[in-house]
């Protein structure tokens, strides 16, 4: 027989290899706005929203994939390209294959990151 889990204790992190842990922990907090989570000393875990991914100290950093930041109204993406327009590889733009509005940039050890806005409706999470 199958046994229930409590989904109030489930979830997932997503975990990078970083070269600059303390400087990517200041980004993630101070600029994006993020809650460090857990501080585990050579990891730190933060949460976005109902997001969580963490950074581990590493001798080689792991650049694959994006983080993307997603928010209710364009005006907060637009927000978010004044705080980081000095970073960012273009000004936010409507994405009509995927009907949303967002721009990339870069964290301070070169990994792509998004803030988006998804121009339809959701599903509540």
């Amino acid at each position: 027989m199958a046994t229930q889990m409590d989904s109030s204790k489930n979830g997932g992190i997503v975990f990078f290899r970083t070269t600059k842990l303390d400087r990517l922990a200041s980004f993630y907090t101070d600029r994006v706005g993020c809650a460090l989570w857990l501080d585990q000393g050579a990891c730190k875990i933060f949460r976005h929203g109902n997001m969580l991914f963490g950074f581990c100290r590493a001798d080689e950093a792991d650049m694959q994939g994006v983080i993307t930041f997603f928010y209710p109204s364009r005006k907060q993406v637009d927000s978010m390209y004044e705080r980081f327009s000095s970073i960012a590889r273009e000004e936010p733009k409507m994405n009509d294959r995927f009907n949303i509005y967002h721009f990339y940039a870069e964290d301070p050890e070169g990994r792509l990151i998004e803030f988006q806005y998804f121009d339809h409706p959701l599903n509540p999470y």
